[in-house]
């Protein structure tokens, strides 16, 4: 019988649907411990993983009867993908899943963020009614400037343009600009230049790794604000500090970061009259979404093995 290896969370209505053609072991933390996972790996025919779990050499050179790796989300930088094919192992993302779930926190960070809501919040909580300390913003008519047009990138463009947003997009894989009603293909200078918002979408590679530095805040002349649910080293976090403390941006919404958990260091920098949210990398993660890509996953699962 295939043997399953589940070393994250799952839904567990997909579980048990797993648990009915296959044996399955699921331990959710199992990922704090990999050598347990080394030890016990080469009992299984697939691996199935959140994004805690280190899918490495390491991991994987004993796993001579692993021939698939289910990723519960969508982002692949804990699994090293050069090796896994060098081995034959397919590895299947839930891919489009959580994107209803990122594209409402982008559009809610927006709204939050444009009309100064969390200062607001601050300052009546302190006792001194700022309802004219601070300036608030109408989100239609802004423009939002989404980097990377993937199918999260897609959702995020589509859901925030009915709630008022122009759309400006950038990816560097589009071979040319191509017109869509209230979208606007363009370069990335002009993006960083226009928008009013700006949201990162872009999988963390060499290429994408500090993407948003020091150079593109001086570039953005609107003082957005910034939304990274991606990778949080796509933005350099230093640099990020400074723009806000210099008036380069007016806010910023954070769901990710260079190491997570979050580090005091960083959370240091963060002071109560910032225009920010910080949150523990949950945009894509609700209950429908888990039991959407829970689901997918199973259900990709048992078709490859049937």
């Amino acid at each position: 019988m295939v043997k399953i290896l589940i070393t994250e969370f799952i839904n567990k209505y997909s579980l048990y649907k797993l648990k009915k053609v296959f044996k399955v072991h699921y331990d959710e933390e199992l990922w704090k411990y990999p050598n347990k996972i080394i030890k016990i790996i080469n009992d299984f025919d697939c691996l199935i993983v959140r994004n805690k779990t280190i899918v490495n050499k390491n991991l994987l050179h004993g796993a001579n009867k692993i021939r698939l790796v289910g990723r519960l989300g969508v982002g692949l930088d804990n699994i090293d993908s050069k090796f896994c094919y060098s081995k034959k192992i397919r590895i299947q993302p839930a891919t489009g899943m959580n994107a209803d779930s990122v594209a409402e926190y982008v559009g809610t960070c927006s709204l939050s963020l444009i009309k100064n809501i969390f200062l607001f919040h601050e300052g009546t909580l302190k006792d001194n009614w700022p309802r004219t300390s601070f300036s608030s913003n109408e989100l239609k008519g802004k423009n939002l400037g989404v980097i990377g047009y993937g199918t999260i990138g897609k959702k995020v463009s589509e859901y925030c343009s009915k709630i008022g947003l122009k759309i400006l997009l950038y990816d560097k894989y589009l071979n040319k600009f191509k017109k869509k009603k209230n979208f606007h293909f363009t370069s990335l200078p002009f993006l960083l230049k226009n928008s009013d918002i700006i949201s990162l979408h872009v999988p963390l590679n060499k290429g994408t790794k500090n993407l948003i530095n020091k150079n593109s805040f001086i570039k953005m002349e609107k003082k957005p604000i910034i939304i990274n649910t991606s990778r949080g080293s796509i933005i350099n976090e230093k640099d990020l500090i400074d723009a806000y403390n210099k008036n380069l941006i007016s806010g910023f919404a954070l769901d990710v970061f260079e190491n997570e958990p979050i580090q005091s260091k960083f959370l240091k920098k963060i002071k109560k009259n910032m225009n920010c949210i910080l949150t523990p990398h949950i945009s894509g993660v609700t209950y429908q979404s888990n039991l959407r890509v829970s689901n997918f996953i199973v259900d990709k699962v048992i078709n490859f093995f049937n």
